[in-house]
């Protein structure tokens, strides 16, 4: 077991969390739940299993003020910190690996850990249209790193050392099916769309800020959003994004899921971000 502290964010995952649970307990010393107000059983499940749980309601609410809640109120004395989502879980190849590595690099330069995802859409593991594998830093050593304060596309940022990232696959699988899937987008592209005014007020037209604590791939695809697609036309670019995606990116050979995937993820949510951009441009209420 590996000197680790887990945070995972909740709300009415009574149908993800267990089996999330179940799969980082073996290398982890701690599990704390920080729960957004859930009117299910995921906060009885989450105790049954072992995790300490915070209540915390924010409304709205945003992901990386949440986390940096739990860092605050948690207590935290471990080596490293692991951020994972309920609908994230960790395979016994996976949690291996990552509780060797914690142990390896103790007292290395090493300070972040990249944990790498195959997701599930509709019951189908999706291996094309440019999202295989999600990389994502998951792991950094405590007072070494943390969270960006923004309110989409957050990362989990190192200020000094290296990173390496697991090579087996972890599970991305959300049970809670599409109409949940729905929402949650819904709700993500209004966090996506203040994001979007509140880089351009403190990075002005590129929107890129500095950026300098980013792994190199977090930082490539925050330059490809500011300096190619959001100088694309709105009314076009969500349509050109599905076109790579799932035409140039392969993304139908995914079968069915895959083109539901693809048009739901790549143009329907792109193009409702957009539009909410432009609501609050019409309305001039960018005080979000």
């Amino acid at each position: 077991m590996a000197d680790i502290t887990a945070i995972i964010l909740t709300k009415n995952e009574e149908a993800n969390i267990r089996k999330c649970i179940t799969s980082i307990k073996p290398i982890v010393k701690r599990m704390i739940v920080v729960d957004s107000g859930s009117t299910d059983d995921t906060v009885a499940i989450a105790k049954e299993l072992g995790a300490d749980v915070l209540v915390n309601i924010m409304e709205p609410f945003l992901y990386a003020k949440q986390f940096l809640y739990g860092m605050e109120h948690g207590n935290i004395d471990t080596k490293w910190v692991f951020r994972i989502d309920a609908d994230e879980e960790l395979t016994s190849e996976s949690a291996e690996e990552i509780d060797r590595l914690c142990n390896e690099n103790e007292n290395t330069d090493v300070n972040g850990i990249v944990v790498r995802f195959e997701v599930n859409f509709m019951g189908r593991p999706i291996r094309h249209g440019g999202v295989y594998p999600l990389r994502k830093l998951l792991l950094f050593k405590y007072g070494k790193g943390n969270i960006e304060d923004r309110c989409m596309d957050e990362h989990c940022v190192i200020y000094e050392g290296r990173s390496v990232e697991v090579t087996h696959d972890s599970l991305h699988h959300d049970d809670k099916g599409l109409t949940a899937w729905i929402h949650k987008h819904n709700n993500y592209s209004t966090r996506e769309m203040m994001d979007y005014f509140n880089s351009i007020r403190s990075s002005g037209a590129t929107g890129l800020g500095e950026d300098s604590t980013l792994d190199a791939k977090a930082k490539f695809k925050r330059f490809l959003r500011w300096k190619i697609y959001y100088r694309l036309p709105a009314g076009f670019r969500a349509y050109a994004y599905y076109f790579y995606r799932y035409y140039i990116r392969l993304g139908f050979l995914d079968g069915r899921e895959g083109k539901i995937f693809c048009f739901m993820q790549a143009y329907w949510y792109r193009f409702l971000v957009d539009a909410k951009i432009y609501e609050a441009t019409k309305n001039k209420d960018h005080n979000v």
